[in-house]
This record gives structure tokens, sequence and C-alpha cells, in this order.
């Protein structure tokens, strides 16, 4: 196995995390927020926007560790 198929594989497990962990706090956040009383229309809002916030900084973070390597 050469290395470009290695770095290609631990990108992709990479992107594998970054997506679970904003999965993971899009539902928490939108699971708090249906507990403090929102309405499931808000709850799912407040979830997507905590998704994408995450996506962002897991993204631009990401980019910035492959860019220094």
């Amino acid at each position: 196995m050469n290395t470009s198929s290695i770095n290609l594989m631990f990108l992709a497990l990479l992107l594998a995390v970054v997506a679970l962990f904003c999965m993971l706090v899009g539902a928490a956040t939108g699971l708090l927020a249906r507990i403090d009383g929102a309405t499931y229309a808000t709850a799912l809002l407040r979830g997507a926007v905590a998704f994408a916030g995450s996506a962002t900084l897991s993204l631009a973070l990401l980019t910035f560790v492959l860019a220094v390597l």
C-alpha cells in the first residue's frame, strides 16, 4: 500500500468521525431544546444550526491540520 492511499483512508476516517461528532452535537442540542419546552420545529432548527456550526468549525480545523502536515 502506498502512502497516498493511506492518507486517503486516514482522511476518510477523519471525515466520518467529524460527521458522527456533528450529528451527536445536533441531536443533543435538539433534545435539550425540546426538553426546555421548545416546539418540535424550533428544536429541529436549533439542532440544525448546531450541526452546521460544529461541522464548519470541525472542517476548518481539519483543513488547518492537514495544511500544516
